[in-house]
């Protein structure tokens, strides 16, 4: 039986992180022999299902020569090594022209530098593949793949109204969803800017913001929603180990980022069945058909990002329904877990054969 290994660095719980586990667990559940090797005693490694086997490495930083012997050690008796982001992956050095492949999966627009040694690569919109492939990597040896989310869970009427009450959100307001890393690249601020030029009731509901995710500028956010005059209306939820809830909460998930090389919280909004904003960023642009299953705006825009919203929160259930079973649609047909986990299944058979053919 074929086998594989992933491999990651750091202890939190961000987005690659969040599929690394995602993926490893639907693999396990596949009946493939995948074993994990992370970070001990991290986030990462909690979540990942016990059943997983897995090794353990510090992976303190690129330069660790520890945590590369570990590694090189426990990619023995594998036929995959799969690596997600720069520190796993420069901590990976493993011999070209038999196995185990070196498969490093790249979810931005990183320095290829650091990757080039990999022997193949996935990214996992098309967009980064034809970035790599311009930086000089073999286009025989760039593979696209997307991601998969979690399915939705169910959650009952009385749920969540408990939770609009622990936030202090009147049970009959309008809520409009951020999530993410409080970080520059996420644009967070133009959505704060948009939301005070919204007004204050649609149709006599109030209109309330609901801000989940923490990072360097949470301070600052806070600080200019006070400024903006909408720090009433604003519920900064801090870090959600899981988000669900709060998309179920949401009559519309906006993505504000002014960077984002493909926006799963876009994913996990359809699941959900939340209708879909987005600023025209290269992963949200490559993912959302304007007017069918999402919005596209310009960049750093937040007038036009508050035009839409009011225009998206005041249309008839029926048009709002259609764009909601469009994006569930396109989540089922290109981003299933069966299809995105069988890709990776596929792939790697493939890149096997081409070792032992060149043997």
């Amino acid at each position: 039986m074929m086998r594989s290994l992933h491999v990651i660095g750091g202890r939190k719980l961000g987005g690659a992180e969040r599929f690394f586990v995602r993926l490893v667990n639907a693999l396990h559940r596949r009946g493939h022999a995948v074993a994990a090797m992370t970070v001990a005693g991290g986030e990462i490694d909690a979540a990942l299902d016990p059943c997983v086997p897995r090794h353990h490495a510090p992976m303190a930083g690129v330069w660790d020569l520890w945590s590369r012997l570990r590694i090189a050690r426990a990619a023995r008796g594998y036929d995959v090594v799969q690596t997600y982001m720069g520190r796993a992956t420069r901590l990976t050095h493993l011999t070209k022209g038999r196995k185990p492949v070196h498969l490093a999966r790249l979810g931005g627009y990183y320095g290829v530098e650091g990757y080039r040694h990999a022997h193949a690569w996935v990214g996992n919109t098309r967009g980064i593949c034809t970035y790599l492939i311009e930086h000089g990597l073999p286009a025989e040896r760039v593979f696209y793949i997307g991601n998969f989310v979690d399915p939705a869970p169910i959650l009952s009427a009385q749920q969540l109204a408990e939770l609009r009450c622990e936030q202090g959100i009147p049970l009959h307001a309008y809520v409009i969803l951020g999530l993410g890393r409080l970080h520059p690249n996420k644009g967070f601020a133009d959505l704060l800017a948009a939301f005070a030029r919204l007004p204050g009731q649609i149709d006599g509901r109030p209109l309330w913001l609901v801000m989940v995710g923490d990072g360097p500028l949470r301070a600052e956010l806070e600080r200019l929603s006070h400024r903006l005059g909408i720090a009433t209306r604003v519920v900064w939820t801090g870090w959600q180990y899981d988000p669900a809830p709060w998309y179920r909460l949401a009559d519309l998930f906006v993505c504000p980022s002014r960077h984002e090389p493909l926006g799963n919280v876009i994913l996990e909004a359809w699941a959900h069945g939340v209708p879909v904003v987005s600023t025209a960023a290269a992963g949200p642009s490559e993912l959302i058909e304007h007017g069918v299953d999402g919005w596209l705006v310009p960049l750093a825009d937040p007038q036009t990002l508050a035009t839409t919203c009011l225009q998206i929160l005041q249309w008839p259930d029926d048009v709002r329904a259609a764009a909601i079973a469009a994006g569930r649609r396109k989540l089922e047909q290109h981003f299933s877990e069966e299809a995105i986990v069988g890709a990776y299944l596929d792939l790697y058979e493939r890149l096997c054969r081409q070792v032992q053919a060149a043997r």
